[in-house]
Parts: C-alpha cells; sequence; structure tokens
C-alpha cells in the first residue's frame, strides 16, 4: 500500500461516476447486444485440441452503487444466462453480484453448474465488518463470484490489502479440476476507497496478491481491476507488476508489444481484464445493455 501523490484517476465505485456512466449508456444506446471478436492463430478442430471460454463481467447488481438505472435483475439474469450458453462461456468472473440472484441463475443452469462467492463487507471507524446486502429485496449479500459449468475445488480467498475505513472487497480462486485450470477472479479498489486515508493507494499490493495467486502456467485471472492498461498515458502504470502482458498475456492484447485492449466500461476505459499463459483462441468484447461494464470474453487451449 503506498501513498498516492498523482492526480485523480479514473476509479469508477463512487455515486458521481456512477452516475457519469449511466448518461453514457444511455447514450450509447445499451438496449441493443453488441459482439466483437478477435481470435489469434491457426484454427484447429475441436476434435484436435480442448479448449475453455473464461468470462470476466461486472453486473453493476448492486443498485444502491449507482446501478439503479443499469436494468433490473430480472434481465440482469437473462443476459448471464445467455453468457453461459448463447456465448459459450463455462467459467464466468463475476462482480457486483448478489447471493441469492446467482443461486438463482445456477439452479437454472442444472445441477451441472457451481457457484463459489465471497461477499463484500463495510468496515466502519471503529474497525467493525459487517456484509453489504443488495437492497433489491430478495437478492441477498452484494459480492463478487465464479459460475462454472465444471465442479470447482481448492476454493480459496487470497489475503490482500483493503481500505481501512470503507468497501472490503477481494480475490478468490478455484481449480477446474475437468481442464486442470487455476482460475482467480478480483475486484480491486478503486481510488480513494479508504475514507479515513484518501489518497491511500491500494491496487498494487492487491495486483501483486493477485499475480502471485495465479503464478502457474495453467491460469486465467482478471475482474474487474479498476485501472487502467499501463502506458504512457495512465499516471498509474506503476501499479502493475511485471507478469500481466509479459509472462501472461491478455485476451485482448495484440502483440508483445501491445498494452492496449478495447474499452470495458461505457465511459470508454479498460477496467476489466482476463491474462494466461495458456494459448489463446479468440477474445470478444459483449455489450449486455444490463450494465455500464461489458463482458469479456477469453478462449484458450487447454489441452
Amino acid at each position: 500500500m503506498h501513498p498516492a501523490t498523482s492526480p485523480p484517476g479514473s476509479g469508477h465505485m463512487g455515486l458521481p461516476w456512477r452516475r457519469l456512466a449511466v448518461a453514457a449508456a444511455a447514450l450509447l444506446g445499451l438496449a441493443t447486444v453488441v459482439t466483437v471478436a478477435r481470435t489469434y492463430g491457426p484454427t484447429r478442430s475441436a476434435a484436435s485440441t480442448r479448449a475453455l471460454t473464461v468470462a470476466t463481467w461486472n453486473m453493476c447488481g448492486v443498485r444502491q452503487w449507482g446501478c439503479a438505472d443499469t436494468g433490473g435483475w430480472a434481465e440482469k439474469k437473462t443476459q448471464l444466462n445467455r453468457l453461459a450458453t448463447r456465448a459459450g462461456a463455462q467459467v464466468i468472473f463475476l462482480q457486483e453480484t448478489c447471493g441469492a440472484e446467482l443461486e438463482s441463475v445456477r439452479r437454472g443452469l442444472g445441477s451441472s453448474w457451481h457457484t463459489v462467492f465471497h461477499a463484500y463487507s463495510g468496515r466502519d471507524r471503529a474497525g467493525h465488518t459487517t456484509p453489504i446486502r443488495c437492497t433489491t429485496p430478495g437478492a441477498g449479500t452484494a459480492g463478487f463470484a465464479i459460475l462454472s459449468a465444471h465442479r470447482l475445488s481448492a476454493v480459496a480467498v487470497v489475503a490482500s490489502r483493503q481500505p481501512t475505513v470503507g468497501v472490503q472487497r477481494g480475490i478468490l480462486c478455484a481449480t477446474v479440476t475437468a481442464h486442470d485450470l487455476r482460475v482467480c477472479t478480483a475486484h480491486l479498489s478503486p481510488r480513494h476507497s479508504d475514507a479515513a486515508h484518501p489518497g491511500w493507494e491500494f491496487r498494487d499490493d492487491q495486483l501483486k496478491a493477485l499475480t502471485r495467486a495465479a503464478a502457474a502456467r495453467r491460469t486465467v485471472y482478471g475482474g474487474d481491476l479498476n485501472v487502467n492498461p499501463p502506458g504512457s498515458r495512465n499516471p498509474f502504470s506503476w501499479v502493475w507488476p511485471s507478469g500481466p502482458y509479459t509472462t501472461q498475456r491478455e485476451c485482448d492484447q495484440t502483440s508483445a508489444s501491445s498494452r492496449a485492449g478495447r474499452a470495458t466500461h461505457v465511459s470508454g476505459h479498460k477496467f476489466d481484464y482476463l491474462f494466461t499463459a495458456l494459448p489463446r483462441v479468440g477474445c470478444t468484447v459483449r455489450d449486455t445493455g444490463t450494465s455500464d461494464h461489458l463482458a469479456l470474453l477469453l478462449r484458450v487451449r487447454t489441452g
């Protein structure tokens, strides 16, 4: 954790930022689903290789976090179901979801689907932590999760530095045994997350914890990292460790030197990432029409 000395960045959890995102969403016409894909390398037949599609999507499902105008849970559940069926995502990282609603989707997909869920909590100035509940009636606790078409094992919450006063997010890992694949999802703290120390920066320590947890070769990791890609236009490039974009390539990374990628937020920023050292088959950015974040889908060869 380091004090931030650079000018304000693009963290998106604050309500003014959310309102800006909602306005941008209206301008972009989010009622229409848009899917754009990129493919990498030669095409192989399904019989010659095993592959898996991993997705990440911030659902903007916690209404009190500026998400009231991004659609109700019925629409969000429909879009999540479509990611798992029409889009073919077999593992889905989710942020800003609600536990009871996610369980409803899992049941609808069938008994072969599994979830692991970790609740967000709020920490007050006295050091007390309380789980954050979704304000939609019956939606349950707010949190982030992994939804998988395959059984998940070795589930672990990865320790990472969190604000002393404010929302506690985190990192969650599990193993997809059927593909011998470790998957790790994260929701990092945007700038000014600590009400007691608004100048403190957490993303550098959180990214280090995430990349250490996902250091194995057979890993896919990412989520809503709340930071732009490293580069000359990003004054917070220093928060990025060395592994992402080098040892592991990002879903939308077109070359070894590239640090760019299509926007995954209606503001025009890229906040959502999927990294792997496995061969990438393709990358898709999908606008669900029910969130200020677009879904990102990575297809990797696993065998």
